[in-house]
């Protein structure tokens, strides 16, 4: 489509003079993107690069005023117009609704409107799944599940029995919902009994779950995920776990059993939270952070135990002088019992 095209469709604004008959054909990043591709500049950091890229287009906010060899398109929010600009160059095969005839349904099934069922898919007995629902090639659907509209469930996902999940919500491949928690009594001998995990899931709608993530069923009662919350590849959501809305919990993370988290925080890459743990709204974990206690000021935190960011860079800074300061205070140490032995 030509610039001007692309503006419309996206809320962008062009600079006057500009020709609006440019022709954009696909997207790229500033260093990758060719002629005819569109860009995005989302952080100042990478300013400079603009003027060698080779785009012909790039997403800036309105009051970007630096140096840009690709014309510039301006609106409030460069990285979402080009999230948006993806979708109309790129788009995922198409999967005919349908049931694949090697897929095995149990009884009492629900399809709702143009569900699309693929190759070697096995749905459990009393499973209800909404209307467009696309369900990738080996997937697992046990019994008595409900599967919202517009849902994506990506090859070898597995929903255990009885777990609810809302509409159009996404699971990537090999993510688990359901799965029993980590529940084992002590035996009087130091050994562990399994306990049953009698409970289930429920994800509310627009969650999305990603490769080889994990969402663990309560013991009693529901592990529950917030609308629009999307959980990475590789973490682990343990049982009876509340997750709120719109919140973002990155790879490799771990939420022991039992844990609240408000709506709107971020946990980054491999954040550890003990059970029973509440964190609250808004708030903000850094990578290889961990929390041991409820933490529900919002901002930004750090460490294992985590502190404010502010107080963490302190301790960092801190941590890298120990050397030399277990030194200094060596040889204070030994000026003072110097000085006490000869008075």
């Amino acid at each position: 489509m030509n610039i001007q095209e692309l503006a419309a469709q996206l809320g962008a604004t062009l600079n006057d003079g500009v020709d609006g008959d440019v022709e954009i054909t696909g997207i790229g990043t500033i260093e990758g993107a060719g002629p005819g591709d569109v860009t995005f500049l989302a952080n100042d950091r990478y300013t400079n690069r603009l003027a060698t890229s080779q785009a012909t287009a790039v997403f800036v906010v309105p009051t970007f005023d630096g140096a840009c060899a690709p014309i510039a398109l301006r609106v409030d929010n460069p990285y979402l117009a080009f999230s948006r600009a993806i979708d109309l160059f790129y788009a995922a095969p198409a999967v005919p609704a349908g049931v694949h005839p090697t897929a095995v349904l149990g009884e009492n099934v629900e399809l709702g409107d143009g569900v699309a069922i693929g190759a070697y898919v096995v749905i459990g007995d009393g499973v209800k799944i909404g209307d467009g629902t696309v369900i990738h090639p080996h997937v697992v659907v046990y019994p008595g599940c409900t599967i919202g509209p517009e849902c994506i469930l990506h090859s070898h996902a597995s929903v255990r029995e009885h777990v609810r999940i809302g509409g159009g919500v996404i699971l990537q491949n090999g993510a688990v919902v359901g799965g029993d928690g980590f529940g084992f009594a002590p035996r009087g001998d130091g050994s562990y009994e399994k306990m049953t995990q009698a409970g289930t899931v429920d994800l509310a709608d627009e969650v999305e779950v990603q490769a080889n993530a994990c969402v663990d069923r309560a013991t009693v009662g529901t592990t529950t995920v917030g609308r629009g919350t999307r959980i990475d590849n590789l973490v682990q959501v343990g049982h009876g776990c509340h997750v709120g809305e719109d919140s973002l919990i990155c790879s490799g993370t771990g939420l022991a059993g039992s844990t609240v988290i408000g709506d709107r925080a971020v946990l980054a890459g491999q954040v550890g939270i003990a059970g029973h743990c509440r964190i609250g709204d808004d708030v903000i974990m850094a990578a290889m952070s961990g929390a041991s206690k409820d933490v529900d000021v919002p901002g930004i935190y750090g460490g294992a135990p985590c502190v404010p960011i502010k107080q963490w860079r302190q301790i960092i800074v801190r941590w890298g002088q120990l050397p030399q300061m277990a030194k200094n205070l060596k040889v204070l140490g030994q000026r003072v019992t110097k000085l006490e032995a000869d008075t």
